[in-house]
């Protein structure tokens, strides 16, 4: 299973980011499953990369070429896809995916998790899209997506589709079961 990552350019301020990316990812490249991310070699994305690399597994990153040219690339991956622009590199991550995980992180990685599950809303893909719930980190987005449906702007499906993870064992359980919601205008 090729497992697409989003995650924060930066540690955050709580050593318990890193750590649980780390562990997250030591236990997707043991369990056999390859990490798909944004190909940088800083804060959390570059702990998930340097961490599944260590426990032996296979890391793909994709990365737009002005930030492979501001060289915060990670140069020690499986594999780099350099492409042209941001749009590219979510169009490829999200083709690449079997599954998606939000790890903490910023605008960025919000932007990233929100694209992607609006496309499975709509019908776009029927892949899982997850978070990895770290110390609480998601509960303010997931009290946010409750608010949503409870105002009729979405459908008690298309809210629970958007499903917190603890560990990396809570992913294969999920995947094994996942039923896509019915697409929004079915």
């Amino acid at each position: 299973m090729r497992v697409t990552v989003y995650a924060g350019s930066s540690p955050g301020v709580s050593s318990v980011y890193a750590e649980e990316a780390a562990a997250f990812a030591r236990e997707l490249a043991e369990g056999g499953h390859e990490i798909v991310y944004g190909g940088g070699s800083r804060g959390l994305m570059g702990v998930l990369a340097d961490a599944a690399l260590v426990a032996g597994g296979r890391v793909t990153g994709v990365i737009p070429r002005s930030l492979y040219e501001a060289e915060v690339a990670h140069l020690g991956l499986s594999e780099l896809h350099v492409v042209d622009t941001m749009h590219e590199r979510k169009d490829l991550m999200a083709r690449l995916g079997d599954c998606f995980v939000a790890l903490p992180g910023g605008l960025g990685t919000v932007e990233e998790l929100f694209e992607v599950w609006a496309w499975l809303i709509l019908g776009h893909h029927g892949k899982p899209v997850t978070v990895l719930n770290t110390d609480g980190y998601w509960d303010g987005l997931l009290d946010l997506v409750g608010g949503i449906a409870c105002a009729g702007f979405m459908r008690p499906d298309e809210s629970a589709s958007l499903v917190p993870l603890a560990k990396a064992a809570d992913l294969f359980a999920l995947c094994a079961a996942w039923q896509p919601p019915p697409p929004r205008w079915a």
